[in-house]
């Protein structure tokens, strides 16, 4: 670094140059590294002690060894189809993500809005919130005969039933946000005689998009939940329809290469969203 000269002795000094403190790198020590990995490992090491202590007491649960056998073939070919109702896993891991898509899409396109709307207007809240509270603690499965009898078909009547479970997180949440918007900021909108579009895109959005993702968040996983169970009931092709028919061909260890499926998929779906509403938050706090 180059020298700068002391205008009073003369003399060179080096500057005394400092980063901000939120520009500061951070390299992380190995503690730090073998913290963050060490507990994950133990809880996985733990979780196999005790999956293969119930297999070496029960004959007809497969090891983790056996299990693991089983998914090296399955994952080989995951995309092979020998006809409909014979396809691989890979096949039925898209079709449950489509229905998961739709359904949650519809719920996304009615309740955020809807949410907004409730959260704005006091007579629209109290007309909602008892529909609300008397329709969100019914079973999922419950909601599947309704979808039937309506669409006659059992593909819509799942991505209905994904429908109807995953809209109240986002419903209840957006709503929540609003409500708890200052009310300092819409009083100078009302100085200001700004139009509704204004207070939505420049007050009530930047405000609620905390709120709004985690209701997205929850919903996201409600969704993926339920997809599974729907698919037991309803055939076809997808991961819950799979997890069933290995079950009637007594396959343990499929079905238990698909319980971790699942729940690496649903992982994956959350951290992706907690990705996104972090990215969101901090775009918005910086801005």
């Amino acid at each position: 670094m180059n020298s700068v000269v002391n205008s009073r002795s003369g003399a060179r000094v080096k500057p005394d140059v400092r980063l901000p403190r939120g520009l500061a790198l951070r390299v992380p020590n190995g503690r730090a590294v073998l913290l963050a990995v060490l507990p994950p490992l133990v809880g996985l090491a733990l979780l196999v002690l005790v999956w293969q202590g119930i297999a070496a007491n029960n004959s007809s649960f497969p090891s983790p060894a056996v299990t693991w056998d089983a998914a090296v073939k399955l994952f080989a070919d995951p995309f092979y189809s020998n006809g409909p109702n014979d396809q691989g896993i890979g096949w039925n891991i898209l079709a449950s993500l489509k229905r998961v898509a739709l359904g949650f899409g519809l719920a996304a396109a009615v309740g955020i809005p809807l949410g907004f709307l409730i959260g704005r207007s006091r007579f629209l809240g109290a007309m909602c919130n008892p529909i609300i509270s008397l329709l969100r603690p019914v079973s999922p499965l419950a909601w599947l005969p309704i979808g039937l009898l309506v669409f006659k078909a059992a593909n819509p009547a799942a991505i209905w039933t994904i429908f109807i479970c995953s809209i109240w997180p986002m419903v209840i949440n957006t709503a929540v946000g609003v409500q708890r918007v200052p009310q300092d900021y819409m009083n100078v909108a009302r100085v200001l005689n700004l139009s509704e579009w204004k207070i939505f895109t420049k007050i009530l959005l930047p405000a609620v998009l905390p709120y709004m993702l985690t209701g997205v968040r929850l919903a996201i996983g409600t969704a993926w939940l339920v997809i599974v169970a729907a698919e037991m009931l309803t055939g076809g092709v997808g991961i819950g329809f799979w997890v069933w028919d290995e079950w009637n061909n007594l396959n343990v260890p499929h079905i238990l290469v698909a319980i971790v499926v699942i729940g690496v998929v649903g992982l994956v779906l959350e951290q992706a969203l907690v990705a996104l509403a972090r990215a969101v938050t901090y775009e918005e706090s910086g801005s």
